[in-house]
């Protein structure tokens, strides 16, 4: 498919605009805006995003995305707790600092486990439930999904290598929206590659200080 047939399918997709994703797409842009400049605003937004999202995935049978923000759910709660409570005593604010090299192989190996466990699991709901239909690129899908439960939590630790995980999922899941036809969501994905790298930089400096 050539450029001009996507922005031609995006047009017409504007058209007929989905407000779900509208709204997610504004509410997912301020909750990552809020977290690179580590602003506890960046919960509550999350927290509006991922109820969004529920509906969005449903409709389009990304299964994996759907279970994935439910975690989501849970772990912006936490995040905002931590990041509330978790602090110093005489700390303004919880610090960035960067995972120790063995527990960084431990969160890669389990991640990379968890990621085929979770395709296999995908592609046997059909036969777990009456009435779902099969799921639609369940390894991609299960790819994004897994990699993103690991960001989430190193973001709520504050963990800077939150950021390469980030990075991995903006690019795979800007490809699987827009093949899917969620143009929106695959804007949104496509501005959070951007963002993914100038969190990066802007964690990084907040370490230096």
């Amino acid at each position: 498919m050539h450029l001009n047939d996507i922005w031609q399918q995006i047009v017409s997709y504007s058209s007929s605009i989905n407000l779900w994703e509208l709204i997610g797409l504004i509410t997912g842009i301020l909750a990552v805006l809020f977290l690179i400049k580590e602003n506890i605003l960046t919960w509550p937004f999350g927290i509006i995003y991922v109820l969004v999202s529920f509906v969005v995935f449903w409709e389009a049978r990304l299964y994996g995305d759907l279970l994935l923000h439910v975690f989501f759910l849970v772990l912006n709660i936490y995040g905002w707790y931590y990041w509330i409570k978790g602090r110093d005593n005489k700390a303004e604010e919880v610090p960035v600092t960067h995972s120790k090299l063995k527990p960084a192989l431990i969160t890669f190996g389990l991640t990379a486990l968890g990621i085929f466990l979770f395709a296999q699991f995908l592609m046997a709901l059909p036969n777990i439930f009456e009435g779902v239909e099969p799921p639609s690129l369940p390894y991609w899908d299960s790819t994004t999904s897994i990699l993103s439960v690991t960001g989430m939590w190193l973001t709520t630790r504050k963990k800077i290598d939150n950021w390469y995980y980030w990075f991995a999922v903006d690019i795979i899941a800007t490809g699987v929206y827009f093949y899917k036809g969620l143009y929106f969501y695959g804007v949104l994905y496509l501005l959070y590659i951007g963002m993914a790298i100038a969190g990066y930089l802007a964690w990084k400096k907040s370490m230096g200080k």
